[in-house]
C-alpha cells in the first residue's frame, strides 16, 4: 500500500481510512504526526518543526480544522483522533506480541494509564516507561533503545515530542513512533474525555476549551486564522 498524500498550508497529509493508518504504522515503522491547525501555525514559524513533520512516515489529520481545511480545498479525508490511533495501535501490537513503551505525562499518570491499558489488553508488554520530566532527552533516548521496544507512545505535548521521535527514530528503524499529547491523562482516568457526540462532530477541542477556559487564548485565533489561510490558498489556484 502506497501513501496517498493531499497538501496544506506546505505540509502533506495521508488520506488513508483509519483501519488504513493502522496498518500502516504496524507494518511501516517510523514516525507519526498527528497534525493538527495549532500544530500547522506553528510550523509554519519553525523551520525546523516543519522539516520533522513532512520527513515523517505518516501523517493524519487530527484535529477537524484540518479535516475542514482539507475539505476546502477539495480533498475528501477523514480526521484520525490520535488518541483513538494510539488505542488502536496498542491492541494490535499487543495482540502480535509487540512491545510496547510509553514516555510523558506527570508522575504516577504514566503508571496509572499502562495499569488501566493493562486491564483492557490482558498481554500488554510495557518494556520501558518514564514520565514527561526530565532534563536530559540523551538519557531517556538511551534507555529506550536498551529497550527496543515495537511500538513507543510519546505524551509530552507538541512539539516537544516531536522533536523527541525524530532524535530517537533513526536509533530505532524497525520500530513505530507516535506523539499523543494528552492521551496519558484520559486513559490514566484523571482526564476525562469529551463526550461521544463531541468526538463524532469533532468537537472534542471545543469540550476541551469549555472545561478549561485558559485554552480559549491558546486556540483563538489560531482556528480562524488556520481556516483564512486555506481559504486564500484555495482561491489563489
Amino acid at each position: 500500500m502506497d501513501r496517498n498524500l493531499v497538501k496544506i498550508q506546505g505540509f502533506d497529509v495521508d488520506s488513508f481510512t483509519f483501519e488504513q493508518a493502522v496498518d500502516w504504522a504496524y507494518s511501516k515503522h517510523g514516525q507519526i504526526v498527528t497534525i493538527n491547525p495549532e500544530m500547522i501555525s506553528a510550523a509554519q514559524k519553525n523551520p525546523d518543526f516543519a522539516e520533522i513533520i513532512n520527513s515523517a512516515e505518516l501523517v493524519v489529520a487530527d484535529g477537524i480544522g484540518v479535516e475542514i481545511g482539507l475539505k476546502i480545498l477539495g480533498y475528501k479525508v477523514k480526521r484520525i483522533a490520535g488518541i483513538d490511533l494510539g488505542k488502536a495501535l496498542v491492541e494490535k501490537f499487543t495482540a502480535s506480541g509487540k512491545s510496547v513503551a510509553m514516555i510523558g505525562a506527570k508522575p504516577r499518570v504514566v503508571d496509572s494509564a499502562i495499569e488501566n491499558l493493562s486491564k483492557e489488553y490482558k498481554n500488554l508488554n510495557v518494556v520501558y516507561s518514564h514520565d514527561g520530566y526530565f532534563d536530559n532527552d540523551e538519557d531517556i533516548i538511551e534507555s529506550v533503545i536498551s529497550a527496543n521496544p515495537d511500538l513507543i507512545l510519546v505524551a509530552l505535548g507538541s512539539p516537544k515530542q516531536e522533536f523527541f521521535i525524530h532524535n530517537l527514530k533513526e536509533k530505532l528503524p524497525n520500530s513505530t513512533l507516535i506523539g499523543l499529547g494528552g492521551s496519558f491523562d484520559v486513559w490514566a482516568g484523571v482526564v476525562e474525555r469529551a463526550p461521544k457526540i463531541y468526538q463524532k462532530l469533532g468537537l472534542e477541542w471545543l469540550y476541551r476549551t469549555l472545561k478549561e477556559p485558559k485554552r480559549f487564548k491558546r486556540i483563538f485565533p489560531t482556528l480562524p486564522l488556520f481556516v483564512l489561510k486555506v481559504l486564500k490558498e484555495r482561491f489563489s489556484k
